[in-house]
C-alpha cells in the first residue's frame, strides 16, 4: 500500500489530501497553519492523518506541497538586501521600467519603489551586443570595487543583470566568478540563468525578485525537507511551481522564481481537472481562503497562461497561470473609514489571532464572522474541528462596526458580505472583459474555505451559468498538487525572420532546447514515465513592439514549414486583435519548449443518479437579503447522485461550508459534485 499525498498551506489552514493507490480512494484533512514555525503544520498534519487515518507516512511515496512563501516575501518586503551589477550606462532600468502611471486616474499616484534602491545599483564596464558577440570584456576591477561597495552597504545577494546577456552570458558568468573569489558567502542570482529572454526592464525585473527570494525560499525548503524526514515521510519532496506542474524542492532552492505562485497555481490546476471530467468547456475557478480570492479563467479543461503577472508591486516574466488575486478571503477584516464607509480588507486576521469566531484572540470583524452572525456558518467540526465557533465573539466583533454605522448586528453583517462581493465582482467583471467573453456562458468551480459560501452571492450578480461545488472544495488547492504533471518552461530569444533561410538558422537551438528540456526531466528530476514537449513561438509583425505567443508542431520547425508556421501567427493575430495582414512579414522573437511529464492521476469514479428531494437534518434561522428565512442544513456525506434541494440551505462537511441562496436549486451529479443554478441565471443566458 503506497499514498500519494499533497499539501497547501494557506493564510489560515494547512489542508492535507490524500490518494491511496491501492483503493483508489481520497481522504482530506485540514490544520491550522503556523507561519512562526514553518514546516510544523506539515508534522501536525501527518500525525492526525495517522492516528485518524491510519495512513503511515513510511508508506508515503509521492508528497507534494504548494507554498505562498515566495509572493509573501515579496508582498511584505521582508526578503535579502539586494545590490544589483548592470552594463555600465544602465543603472536607471529598474527607476524608468516602462515609465508607465500606475493609476492613469490618480495624478498624484506613484510607482512603488523597487527592491534594490538606486543607491546600490552599480555600473559594470563591460558590453555585449545584440547578435551576441563581446564588445568589451569585464573590468574586473570595476566589479571589486562594486561588491567592495555592495558589502559596505550590508549586502548579502547580488543581483547580475547585463545589456544582451540572453543572447551570450559569458560575462555574467565571469563576474559570478569574480564576487565568489571576493566572497563567498555573497548570494549571486544572473538574469541569464534565471530567464533569459529579450527586454532589459523584464529580465531585471524577474531577476530581482528571484533574488530577493532566494534566501528566504531556500531557508522554508530546508525546513520542510526536515519536517518530512522528521516524520518518516521517504518520498522525495515536489514542490508546487507557478505554471501549474512540480518539481523537486532541492531544485526550487536555486529556482525560486518558478515557484512564487505555487499555491495559487495549484488552485486552478484543481478546477482544471474538475472542469475536464465535468465536460465543462467555459469555466472560471473561484478559491477563496483566509486571505484573498482567487480567480482564472479554465477553457476546454486546460488552465490560461501568460507571462507579466503582477505579484505585489512587481511584473514578473516567467510563465504563470494567469491568476487574478482579489484582497478579500475569509479572514479579511472589515472596517470603516475616516468618512464613515464600511471597507473590506486587504488586511487579514490569518490564522492567528484569526477571525474573531475562531476564538483564538481576534477581535476585529471578519467576512467569516459576518456569516456566522447572519446564520449561514453554523458548522460545529469546522475545519475537521480544529475550530468552535463562538457566536458570542463574532457578535460582539459585528457590533463594534454597528456603534459606528448605526446599524444592527445583522444588518452590518449583510453589509460586510456585500461590500466583500462587490469587489470580487469588479475585478471579475474586469477579467472577462479583458478575454472578451460572456459570463453567462460560464460555469464556476467555487473551491477553498470561503469560496463555497460566497459562490452564490458572486454568480448571481455575475449572471453564470451554474456553481460547480467539488466533493472536497475546501483541499481543491491540496488535489491540484495530486494531478499536476512534473512540467518546466525552456525559452531562446532568436530574432528571425518566418522564411526558410530563417527556420533553417535556428534548428541548432531547436535541439539545444530539447536536449536541455529532455536532460531536467530525466537527469534533474529523475522522471522515467511519459512525457511530452509543447513548442510555441513569440511572434510579430516585422515591426510590431509587442508578440503574441503561437502555438507551432515540431514538425514545422525540423522542415522549416514557414508557411504553415505564418498561418498559426495570423490565426492567432486575428483572434486576439480581429484582424490579420497576412502579406506583412513576420517575425519569431522567442522559441518556447514546455516539458511535461506525465504523472498518474486519481480516477473519479461516477454512480448513476437517482432523483429525489433530499431531507434536512434540520433547519436555522438565517438573515439573507435583509429578511429572516428558515434554511435547511444538510450533510453533504449523506447527499446521494440525484439528490436535489432549493435555498435557502446550507451544506455542511469537514472542510467547508456551502451556502445556497433564495432562489437557487442545488443538484447533486454523478461525481458527487454540487450543481447550483438560479432561475434569474437560466433566464439571463438563453
Amino acid at each position: 500500500m503506497a499514498y500519494r499525498v499533497a499539501v497547501d498551506i494557506g493564510g489560515t489552514f494547512t489542508d492535507f489530501c490524500v490518494f491511496d493507490e491501492t483503493t483508489n480512494t481520497l481522504e482530506t484533512h485540514k490544520v491550522l497553519s503556523t507561519p512562526g514555525k514553518p514546516g510544523s503544520e506539515i508534522i501536525f498534519g501527518l500525525e492526525e492523518l495517522s492516528k485518524r487515518k491510519g495512513i503511515n507516512p513510511k508508506k508515503i511515496s509521492w508528497f507534494s506541497h504548494g507554498t505562498t512563501v515566495g509572493i509573501n516575501t515579496v508582498i511584505q518586503r521582508q526578503g535579502a538586501k539586494l545590490a544589483l551589477f548592470v552594463t555600465a550606462g544602465f543603472e536607471d532600468v529598474l527607476e524608468l521600467a516602462r515609465l508607465k502611471v500606475p493609476d492613469p486616474y490618480n495624478i498624484f499616484s506613484q510607482r512603488p519603489q523597487p527592491l534594490v534602491p538606486r543607491e546600490r545599483v552599480y555600473g559594470i564596464d563591460e558590453r555585449t551586443l545584440l547578435d551576441g558577440s563581446v564588445e568589451k570584456k569585464v573590468n574586473i576591477q570595476s566589479v571589486k570595487s562594486a561588491v567592495k561597495a555592495a558589502k559596505a552597504a550590508g549586502v548579502d545577494t547580488i543581483v547580475v543583470a547585463f545589456l544582451h546577456c540572453y543572447a551570450n552570458s559569458a560575462n555574467e558568468q565571469q563576474v559570478k566568478q569574480a564576487i565568489k573569489q571576493v566572497d563567498d558567502n555573497i548570494e549571486v542570482t544572473l538574469s541569464s540563468d534565471v530567464w533569459p529572454v529579450i527586454r532589459e526592464y523584464e529580465r531585471t525585473v524577474t531577476a530581482t525578485v528571484a533574488g530577493y527570494i532566494q534566501r528566504r525560499v531556500a531557508n522554508y525548503l530546508s525546513a520542510f525537507q526536515d519536517a518530512l524526514k522528521q516524520a518518516g515521510v521517504p518520498a522525495l519532496p515536489l514542490i508546487g511551481k507557478s505554471n501549474g506542474g512540480v518539481m523537486t524542492a532541492e531544485l526550487g532552492k536555486t529556482e525560486p522564481i518558478s515557484m512564487l505562485l505555487s499555491g495559487t497555481a495549484a488552485g486552478v490546476m484543481g478546477a482544471a481537472s474538475i472542469a475536464q471530467h465535468s465536460g465543462r468547456a467555459e469555466v472560471i475557478s473561484f478559491d477563496v481562503g483566509g486571505t484573498s480570492a482567487d480567480v482564472a479563467i479554465i477553457m476546454d479543461g486546460t488552465a490560461s497562461y501568460g507571462s507579466g503577472e503582477m505579484v505585489g508591486d512587481f511584473p514578473i516574466y516567467v510563465p504563470t497561470v494567469s491568476v487574478t488575486s482579489i484582497g478579500e478571503g475569509g479572514g479579511s477584516i472589515a472596517w470603516v473609514d475616516d468618512f464613515g464607509v464600511l471597507k473590506v480588507g486587504p488586511e487579514s486576521a490569518g490564522s492567528t489571532p484569526g477571525p474573531a469566531c475562531f476564538n483564538n484572540g481576534g477581535e476585529k470583524p471578519t467576512i467569516t464572522d459576518a456569516f456566522v452572525v447572519s446564520g449561514l456558518l453554523v458548522s460545529d467540526r469546522l475545519g475537521y474541528g480544529a475550530v468552535d465557533l463562538d457566536l458570542e465573539k463574532a457578535n460582539a466583533s459585528i457590533r463594534s462596526l454597528g456603534d459606528k454605522l448605526n446599524l444592527t448586528d445583522e444588518e452590518v453583517a449583510e453589509s460586510i458580505i456585500k461590500v466583500a462581493v462587490s469587489g470580487m465582482f469588479l475585478e471579475t467583471s474586469k477579467l472577462f472583459s479583458h478575454r472578451g467573453v460572456d459570463p453567462r456562458r460560464f460555469s464556476m468551480v467555487a473551491f477553498g474555505g470561503a469560496g463555497p459560501m460566497l459562490a452564490c452571492h458572486l454568480a448571481k450578480d455575475l449572471g453564470l451559468a451554474e456553481i460547480i461545488i467539488p466533493p472536497t472544495p475546501g483541499v481543491l488547492s491540496a488535489f491540484g498538487g495530486l494531478v499536476a504533471d512534473i512540467r518546466n518552461d525552456f525559452i531562446r530569444t532568436v530574432m528571425v525572420d518566418v522564411n526558410n533561410k530563417g527556420l533553417k538558422s535556428i534548428l541548432v537551438s531547436v535541439k539545444t532546447l530539447e536536449e536541455e528540456a529532455t536532460s531536467w526531466l530525466r537527469d534533474e528530476q529523475g522522471f522515467k514515465g511519459k512525457s511530452e514537449l509543447l513548442w510555441s513561438c513569440d511572434m510579430r509583425y516585422r515591426g510590431q513592439s509587442f508578440e503574441i505567443e503561437t502555438i507551432v508542431k515540431q514538425s514545422w520547425l525540423y522542415d522549416s514549414s514557414s508557411e504553415q508556421i505564418k498561418a498559426a501567427f495570423h490565426k492567432a493575430h486575428h483572434q486576439v486583435y480581429d484582424h490579420s495582414d497576412e502579406s506583412a512579414e513576420v517575425q519569431i522573437v522567442n522559441l518556447r519548449l514546455v516539458i511535461v511529464g506525465t504523472v498518474p492521476k486519481p480516477s473519479m469514479p461516477v454512480s448513476k443518479e437517482k432523483k429525489s428531494l433530499a431531507t434536512p437534518s434540520k433547519t436555522v434561522k438565517v438573515h439573507v437579503d435583509g429578511n429572516h428565512h428558515e434554511a435547511a442544513v444538510f450533510d453533504r456525506q449523506k447527499l446521494c447522485p440525484g439528490d436535489h434541494f432549493y435555498g435557502p440551505a446550507i451544506v455542511l462537511q469537514d472542510d467547508t461550508t456551502t451556502v445556497v441562496l433564495p432562489k437557487f436549486t442545488a443538484y447533486v451529479d454523478g461525481a458527487k459534485n454540487l450543481i447550483l443554478t438560479a432561475n434569474e441565471i437560466q433566464d439571463a443566458s438563453r
